[in-house]
């Protein structure tokens, strides 16, 4: 098996893990900036720490690195295509989204799960990629709303297990 072909059965291996999918914004004083992630990760609660992971080719990361905070957006089940639409590597990711302001330079997208405003921690490398460590500074939570998940390559809601 070449290379190709074993990042590919990797990749396909990885995708039968379910993921939330997380929607990380910003403003850098002339527009939003953010990006769609699906490798969030719950990592501490003293001190409150989450992490993300972010490939090292990522054009919109160097951006939002920039800001002092960032916003956190468990994304709802009813957002699949806004996830594509701020995963796009062309086009407005922002259009006909109405984000909320937080703290400083964060932003959330209304109508997730949960928001989360942060400072970045940490940074670590990770491969190709490059681990973020999150602290929480201050958390919303909209618990009637159901997270959306990516599995397989698709974007699934949940169902209560038997």
């Amino acid at each position: 098996m070449n290379s190709a072909e074993a990042n590919l059965a990797l990749r396909r291996a990885f995708s039968l893990f379910p993921t939330g999918v997380v929607a990380m914004c910003g403003h850098d004083g002339s527009e939003p900036v953010g990006m769609a992630v699906n490798s969030f990760s719950t990592v501490s609660l003293e001190p409150p720490l989450v992490s993300v992971c972010i490939a090292r080719q990522s054009s919109t990361w160097p951006k939002l690195n920039a800001l002092p905070r960032i916003g956190l957006s468990i994304l709802g089940a009813d957002q699949g295509p806004l996830s594509r639409q701020l995963s796009s590597r062309n086009g407005d990711r922002f259009r006909d989204v109405t984000l909320q302001a937080g703290e400083e330079t964060a932003r959330f997208i209304p109508g997730a799960t949960l928001w989360l405003d942060c400072t970045i921690a940490d940074r670590l490398s990770g491969g190709d990629h490059e681990i973020i460590l999150f602290e929480i500074k201050s958390t919303t939570l909209f618990p009637d709303i159901a997270p959306l998940v990516f599995h397989q390559s698709q974007y699934l809601g949940l169902s209560r297990a038997s």
